[in-house]
């Protein structure tokens, strides 16, 4: 009986290793596929009209302006790669697509996006987002 128990018990271990080793790689794949994607359909005509409309938009020339004065080693990330991996971990992977869709769409505004994802980031992770942005837009 105890053989078996100690045999068990390591399978379980085991598993719970494999387990933790699939979810994390797979939200590293994840956040690296997201990445591709997303700077594969942003040439440099569309990062400048998003640099046109952050300019043009009072508010969000604060939150730029606020990134631009933030300390990154205070963070609890400073790259894209880990900002993704963050967000697929807080936000997930299929409500990310569903607010790129309804953003596509237009069927969502920018203030329910920024709500929701104000709802399941710490303050320090917004700040860290508004920084990777920051960095990312004007490097």
């Amino acid at each position: 009986m105890k053989k078996f128990l100690t045999i068990t018990a390591i399978i379980l271990v085991l598993l719970g290793v494999a387990g933790y080793a699939v979810w994390h790689f797979g939200t590293n794949i994840a956040s690296e596929k997201i990445i591709e994607k997303a700077e594969s359909t942003l040439d440099d005509e569309d990062l400048e009209e998003v640099k046109s409309y952050i300019e043009s938009d009072p508010r969000i020339q604060e939150i730029v302006n606020e990134a631009a004065n933030t300390n990154p080693e205070t963070l609890p990330f400073q790259t894209k790669e880990e900002a993704t991996r963050v967000l697929i971990k807080k936000v997930g992977v299929n409500r990310l697509l569903d607010i790129q869709e309804q953003a596509q769409n237009s069927s969502i505004g920018i203030d329910e996006v920024v709500s929701e994802v104000e709802g399941k980031l710490s303050e320090d992770e917004i700040s860290a987002l508004k920084y990777v942005l920051y960095k990312e837009l004007y490097k």
